[in-house]
């Protein structure tokens, strides 16, 4: 783990926008090192059936998540922001350290998700700000575990097509999803994954980036939506309404105080706790016993 990033400052903005996966920034000679950093990864989740992405920037709600995870016979597979310190593990939790063999001042989930490729034959993943109650739980993990491998599963984020006309914000979002080895193959050949600015992407071809630049949004998920559209890419939707009401999120929420900065440098570990009280959430999701 990595010391605080609380004096990050503007010079380093562009190793924390490569650290939130942006193909806009991203050193492509540390391809090479991230392809030997999934190896330890695929010899951690050696003999995983099913493994979970929870992403810690807040222990307590870490650990709720991967007691949801448990739940329903997932893994919990565990690591966070470096910003939050080492993380709290369940039992039969794993620890994967993503960050080792790049020293990121911070880190988002979505780093390693982009590779699942490298390192494993499916994987569920979703928001540290997210908890769900124990049926909606039950309900993602069944449509998980039945993805044919080549197939993502994400949160449909698309606007009615007459609205999307005359704007390019559309994308399937990361709030909750899962991903399959050849889907998640396909996607990087293609140079349409789940991190940001896709046209910039190493394979993402001349002929299409113009259009993608024009046509997709600049934000994770939007490359997601290019491959279902553009290279034909099988995505299973997951309905928002399914799990809007265990987002704790800024998003729409008029008493939400920012307590960190609202640019890469953003830090959820104090935003999260402060906005929203744990047991209260729990308790409104019928998952108190989860505490």
């Amino acid at each position: 783990m990595t010391e605080s990033s609380k004096n990050i400052n503007e010079e380093d903005k562009d190793v924390l926008r490569a650290a939130k996966g942006n193909w806009d920034v991203f050193d492509l000679e540390k391809l090479e090192i991230l392809k030997k950093a999934a190896k330890e990864w695929e010899a951690a989740l050696d003999g995983v059936a099913w493994p979970w992405l929870c992403w810690n920037v807040e222990p307590d709600w870490c650990l709720v998540q991967q007691r949801l995870v448990r739940h329903v016979g997932w893994t919990p597979v565990v690591f966070g922001d470096p910003r939050s310190g080492a993380p709290p593990l369940e039992k039969d939790a794993i620890l994967v350290d993503f960050n080792r063999h790049f020293n990121y001042p911070i880190m988002h989930f979505l780093f390693p998700v982009e590779f699942v490729f490298l390192f494993t034959k499916r994987l569920a993943f979703w928001h540290s700000d997210l908890l769900v109650r124990t049926d909606v739980m039950e309900r993602l993990a069944n449509t998980f575990e039945k993805l044919p491998d080549g197939v993502t599963a994400a949160i449909d984020g698309r606007r009615p097509w007459y609205k999307r006309w005359y704007g390019t914000g559309d994308r399937f979002w990361e709030l909750v999803g899962c991903t399959t080895a050849s889907a998640s193959r396909d996607q990087f050949e293609k140079g349409a994954g789940w991190w940001r600015n896709i046209w910039r992407h190493p394979n993402c071809s001349e002929a299409l980036r113009k259009k993608t630049r024009r046509r997709y949004y600049y934000d994770h998920g939007a490359g997601i939506l290019a491959w279902h559209e553009l290279h034909g890419g099988v995505v299973t939707p997951i309905e928002h309404r399914l799990v809007r009401e265990g987002h704790c999120t800024r998003v729409g929420n008029t008493q939400y105080q920012r307590q960190s900065p609202q640019d890469d440098r953003r830090d959820l570990s104090k935003d999260l706790s402060y906005n929203y009280d744990l047991p209260e959430v729990c308790r409104r999701l019928e998952i108190e016993h989860l505490l």
